[in-house]
């Protein structure tokens, strides 16, 4: 059922109903498509169930990080269940391509249509892109000229086999400590920033295999012609405001790194269209938007382990405030002062995140090991819901080893284990969560 009820002229931009904060949760994980179970299927998902995560959600975060499985790859599973990640190298490695990759919300996997929605990005790289490809063209200008001419003649090629090329001109700098690209990934990312070449598939090292755009993207997008600034990225907030089902402008903005007068005149204009309806939560202190196709389910009911780049928990203060999880990513932080671990992953329990898993996929040994087990700090409504029962310790460490079962299978390991590298238990749920896994 449509939340929202018409369209709303230009003049109507005050809130005229509230949310409750179990509302926004529901209309947030209904627009994410993790509301309910996964439907019961005979076989593994298919290229048009990643078809319908890739139209839900936008985009695709990429991080190299493969502690668990690789960034891009984990939002799928946590909405269709088990599917064969070749799918998704298909999508954006075999012509006509579903997927391209560029700058989005860091670099993602976005639809070949939304790529033509960012020229105004690649055009401003001044503007957008940081120190070390911004210099490029000053630094490196006869380089970028080779590099493009070399693609044009060979490509696809990976920075390696460019550098290998070119090594002699320009050697590795290791001065610089984080950036210690070649001259020739510079050149490249330059390149890759700016639109001229992108990602015509990954190799088995995961390592980008660049290639000329027009040879990359579907024909039908290089003939459109590329929406004006204002066009684009009002286009790109309706994705983000789809995406969320409610969410602040801050959280908007986030989703493709939007800023500055344009974007903020973009959401304006969506709710004079009625494509956003200004509403309350309980609970927000700032203006809040609900997508005009947004639906409220009665319930949440799905279950699902959530990757760190996951769409649902990208904006920090957004997930604390649905869900009153103040979360980050601890892989930076001095293993001392960790507070659950080093690659955790929320665990979505109906309309609750009810534990964060500290989580590895020990490829060599077969294992899924489960580092630490905590219960999450509870949402901010938490005074009105049970803490025993359905919603204690021992129901949600039943359900969470059903979903490491089954995580541990697509990623084709043999069995899960809780302990820390030295065996043990970190965490309140672990002792529970041992038992319920001997269960499952």
């Amino acid at each position: 059922m449509s939340v929202v009820g018409g369209t709303m002229g230009a003049m109507a931009s005050r809130p005229t109903r509230s949310l409750s904060l179990s509302q926004a949760r529901r209309v947030a994980l209904r627009a994410q498509g993790l509301d309910r179970p996964r439907p019961v299927r005979p076989g593994p998902a298919t290229m048009r169930h990643l078809q319908q995560v890739v139209d839900r959600l936008g985009l695709l975060q990429i991080d190299s990080v493969n502690v668990v499985a690789r960034a891009h790859l984990v939002p799928t599973f946590s909405r269709v269940g088990p599917y064969d990640p070749a799918l998704l190298d298909r999508a954006a490695g075999r012509a006509p391509r579903r997927l391209v990759e560029t700058w989005a919300h860091e670099a993602s996997y976005v639809p070949p249509e939304t790529w033509a929605l960012l020229g105004w990005r690649r055009r401003a790289y001044r503007d957008h892109a940081w120190g070390v490809i911004r210099e490029v063209p000053l630094r490196y200008s006869p380089l970028v000229d080779d590099v493009l001419a070399m693609i044009a003649a060979d490509g696809p090629l990976t920075a390696s086999q460019v550098h290998a090329r070119v090594e002699g001109d320009a050697p590795r700098d290791r001065s610089e400590w984080g950036w210690n690209w070649t001259a020739a990934k510079r050149v490249l990312e330059y390149l890759f920033f700016t639109g001229q070449v992108t990602s015509a598939r990954r190799n088995p090292q995961f390592e980008r295999c660049y290639d000329l755009t027009e040879r990359v993207l579907p024909p039908h997008v290089l003939a459109a012609p590329e929406p004006d600034d204002d066009t684009a990225v009002r286009s790109l907030l309706a994705i983000a405001a789809r995406a969320h089902g409610v969410a602040s402008e801050r959280c908007l903005l986030d989703y493709f790194r939007l800023r500055g007068p344009r974007a903020r005149a973009a959401v304006r204009d969506l709710v004079a269209d009625g494509t956003l309806e200004p509403v309350t939560v309980a609970g927000w202190e700032r203006p809040v938007y609900l997508h005009a196709e947004a639906d409220l389910p009665r319930r949440a009911t799905g279950r699902a382990l959530l990757s760190p780049f996951d769409p649902l928990v990208f904006e920090r203060r957004r997930l604390e405030e649905l869900f009153g999880l103040r979360y980050r990513i601890e892989i930076y932080v001095p293993e001392a002062q960790r507070v659950h671990g080093y690659y955790v992953l929320p665990f979505l329990r109906g309309e609750r995140l009810a534990a964060l898993v500290d989580l590895k996929a020990d490829r060599k040994a077969g294992l899924l090991r489960v580092h630490a087990a905590h219960p999450a700090p509870a949402a901010q409504d938490q005074a009105v819901r049970p803490t025993g029962g359905d919603d204690g310790p021992g129901a949600v460490a039943d359900d969470l080893a059903v979903e490491l079962r089954l995580l541990a299978g697509w990623l084709g390991l043999d069995d899960v284990v809780v302990g820390d590298r030295d065996g043990t238990p970190r965490g309140t749920l672990a002792p529970v969560l041992a038992g319920a896994l001997a269960a499952v």
